[in-house]
């Protein structure tokens, strides 16, 4: 048997002194829903599905309801989910009626021989599977349509040419994707992202976070992992899975973390955070943002923070 772990990130970018005490009350809160399934003899499946849920349904954060909007004043989301005992992933990109997209994605992993749906087609298969579909409507809030109407405002005022990514990702309100990563008492483990994603994106765009390998990965073999950030570098790097591919039992989450930022930043000055976790519940945080919101919870011990460096952690 193996002590169970639960560790969440909230999104990795410059969050506001104003917004700090509501994220890392949102993070621990996701890490104690995780905790609950996982106390309770849950799969780490239940517990990154019950963590990332939390948050979904926390309008702190960039995914479910309080989304970014993209540049058609529409939420759009995209989430994944990984168990590293099978290898079994579930996904869905650019869903408009899903308030919480991480259930999709476990519908999608557990029911369906495929690994992603996309649009009307997952949000089909969802409600086929009995989740109740939403108003897009519903899963808007007037402080992402006061950022939306600025971001307009910008895009007017701005190059197109300056809008293939952040020139200074420092102060891009769009980094607050979050995500889970969990071992359960028989060892195996699991990784979940949700997100909405940037702030107004192009319709039909679809970033790392719900990518396999990219945002998001899980092998008991090596280590879970979820990312926050720029999605675009994460992309080319497959950055989720080159991580995890290095933990050994030599080679600890919390170095491969570090190791990880540094490369994304090096090879293509990307900025963001990663969470990874491996069966032994050896735990990495790392971002190089001015802020990271995380939260780890096992058996007699909870921390949280939002760290004000790029830095690691570990047990």
């Amino acid at each position: 048997m193996v002590d169970p772990v639960i560790l969440v990130h909230g999104g990795a970018w410059a969050i506001p002194d104003e917004a700090v005490v509501a994220h890392l009350a949102g993070v621990r809160l996701a890490a104690e829903a995780g905790w609950a399934a996982l106390d309770r003899g849950g799969s780490a499946l239940d517990a990154v599905e019950a963590a990332v849920v939390a948050m979904e349904d926390d309008e702190t954060f960039d995914a479910g309801r309080g989304s970014f909007l993209n540049r058609d004043g529409h939420v759009q989301t995209d989430a994944l989910m990984m168990c590293g005992q099978t290898l079994r992933a579930g996904g869905v990109g650019c869903v408009q009626r899903l308030r919480n997209p991480v259930r999709a994605a476990r519908l999608v992993l557990e029911r369906s021989p495929h690994v992603y749906f996309v649009a009307d087609g997952a949000e089909r298969f969802a409600a086929e599977h009995g989740m109740a579909l939403c108003d897009n409507s519903e899963l808007v809030i007037p402080r992402e349509v006061e950022r939306w109407q600025k971001a307009q405002e910008q895009r007017y005022l701005t190059a197109p040419s300056e809008f293939c990514g952040p020139t200074d990702p420092y102060e891009a309100d769009s980094h607050d994707t979050v995500g889970a990563v969990a071992v359960d008492a028989h060892g195996s483990i699991a990784a979940a992202t949700s997100t909405g994603g940037t702030l107004n994106k192009a319709p039909g765009r679809v970033g790392d976070s719900s990518l396999i390998g990219c945002g998001c990965y899980a092998d008991n073999d090596t280590a879970a992992a979820s990312t926050t950030g720029w999605g675009e570098p994460m992309m080319k790097l497959v950055f989720a899975k080159s991580a995890t591919d290095q933990v050994t039992a030599e080679r600890p989450p919390t170095e491969v973390a570090a190791h990880a930022i540094r490369h994304l930043h090096r090879r293509l000055n990307g900025h963001g955070g990663i969470i990874l976790l491996d069966r032994r519940g050896r735990v990495g945080i790392a971002h190089n943002t001015p802020r990271m919101a995380w939260a780890l919870r096992r058996d007699g011990e909870a921390r949280a923070g939002i760290q004000l460096t790029a830095q690691t952690i570990e047990k």
